[in-house]
């Protein structure tokens, strides 16, 4: 049986933390700033940690990480 690969997109989009959560950035964050708010702006700098809800999905694409 191979090997299983890491899913490459996954891999630049998420960082696993020292308690072995995944941290993740937000979205909304590349362009049409003018329409959004300064302090929207803002909380968007911040990375997040990844919902329960998505974590086992996205563990499993980063199996080497």
């Amino acid at each position: 049986m191979p090997k299983m690969k890491t899913h490459r997109g996954s891999a630049k989009r998420f960082k696993r933390t020292g308690s072995g959560k995944l941290k993740r950035s937000h979205a909304y964050r590349s362009h049409l700033f003018a329409n959004k708010v300064t302090k929207q702006k803002r909380k968007l700098r911040k990375s997040t940690v990844v919902s329960k809800g998505d974590f086992r999905r996205i563990r499993q694409m980063l199996s080497n990480i």
